[in-house]
């Protein structure tokens, strides 16, 4: 082919080729638009299968932590062990440390010295008892112990303890101090006010206390529906005789038996008796009128004061 016919073919395919590279980057540019909006539309996408994902998965994802689990120490009162040692202090003695007495108050109180009693002595307690324990400082208590003699005479001493943090040790941590017994406290004014005289109510008192001491009879009748109670095992007394019977309402004092549903509250004195002698025992009863009648719906094991409520 002549020069002269090449020249016309290279400018005609010049603007072809720069058509078709113009063509390529408008491709180009509208792929990375594609690409652009692809992202974009995915990001909601991923945000709703984030959010619709099941808790197990991200659970499974997200690392577990342990849970500090916070425990109060409850403070254990130590008046037991402080009658268990006092009980063994007053039978040993420095003259016979190897007793079985003298090993476990030592062990109780490595610190504390043993009595030493004359030889004609009579200073063995007959029962000892702690009757009053008080916490001075976290861990450090002191426990007043009563120790009663055959001729009726008793003396308090106030033994030192220390406990753990966990209530779970002890130790005496001095020699115990002979003390005065607790004051007498006032007799607080009964709630029982109201005398209550013989007739239904003051009956039905003691007959059910009569099936419930002794045996005599059944128990259950005198008791109000849904209540149960069962009679003292085995039956200790012959006799129960009622000397007194005093209520918080006045409803107890009607000479008729009230209106079904009423309620009222009473302590009963009574006497009671077996080969071993007589006994006077106080009982206080919940009672409630039925059908003209008064049935028991609760015994109660103290006596209630200060207005009796429930």
């Amino acid at each position: 082919m002549s020069t002269g016919k090449q020249a016309p073919e290279r400018e005609a395919a010049a603007p072809m080729a720069a058509g078709a590279r113009l063509e390529a980057m408008r491709r180009r540019v509208r792929l990375s638009r594609l690409a652009v909006w692809t992202v974009i539309a995915a990001g909601p996408i991923a945000l709703a299968v984030a959010i619709t994902s099941t808790p197990t998965t991200v659970e499974a994802a997200t690392p577990s932590k342990p849970t500090a689990v916070r425990t109060t120490a409850v403070a254990a009162d130590p008046a037991g062990y402080a009658q268990l040692f006092v009980h063994a202090w007053l039978r040993s003695s420095t003259d016979d440390a190897s007793s079985a007495q003298a090993r476990l108050a030592q062990s109780m109180a490595p610190d504390v010295e043993l009595p030493d009693p004359a030889t004609d002595a009579q200073l063995t307690p007959q029962s000892v008892t702690a009757v009053r324990s008080a916490q001075r400082t976290d861990g450090a208590w002191s426990v007043t112990v009563a120790a009663q003699y055959s001729d009726g005479a008793v003396r308090y001493y106030a033994v030192p303890v220390a406990a753990d943090r966990a209530g779970a040790s002890f130790i005496v941590t001095g020699a115990p101090g002979v003390v005065a017994g607790p004051v007498r406290a006032e007799v607080p004014k009964s709630s029982y006010g109201v005398s209550v005289p013989e007739g239904d109510l003051s009956a039905a008192v003691g007959e059910f206390l009569a099936a419930y001491l002794t045996g005599a009879g059944e128990v259950d009748r005198y008791l109000a529906p849904g209540v149960s109670l069962s009679p003292v095992s085995l039956a200790p007394y012959t006799a129960v005789t009622v000397q007194q019977v005093s209520a918080v309402e006045e409803a107890a004092a009607a000479e008729q038996v009230p209106a079904d549903g009423t309620k009222v509250r009473v302590l009963a004195q009574v006497e009671a008796r077996d080969p071993g002698g007589r006994w006077p025992l106080g009982y206080e009863l919940a009672l409630t009128a039925r059908s003209g009648r008064w049935e028991v719906s609760a015994l109660e094991s103290g006596t209630a004061l200060d207005g009796g409520a429930r």
